[in-house]
């Protein structure tokens, strides 16, 4: 299993903050997990649409070629502006 955040637009889009779920065959990295989530179509597309998403994996900053395995935790949030 493996834990999946979502924060900001992200979180309000698809309704949920984070999930558990089996690591999908075939999922290596963070990129294919990205691809995987955002194949359930609708607004999950937003994982394969918004520019500049960031990912951390285990609560590092990360790259869609970072590994994922069993136990981790993945994050995913858009970028955010202040003001």
């Amino acid at each position: 299993m493996i834990k999946v955040l979502y924060f900001a637009g992200l979180r309000e889009a698809l309704g949920t903050a984070a999930e558990e779920l089996a690591l999908p065959p075939g999922v290596a990295d963070v990129g294919g997990l990205r691809a995987h989530l955002a194949g359930r179509g609708g607004d999950w597309e937003k994982l394969a649409t918004t520019k500049n998403l960031r990912f951390a994996v285990n609560q590092d900053m990360a790259r869609a070629d970072t590994p994922v395995t069993e136990g981790d935790e993945v994050a995913f949030f858009p970028p955010v502006t202040g003001g």
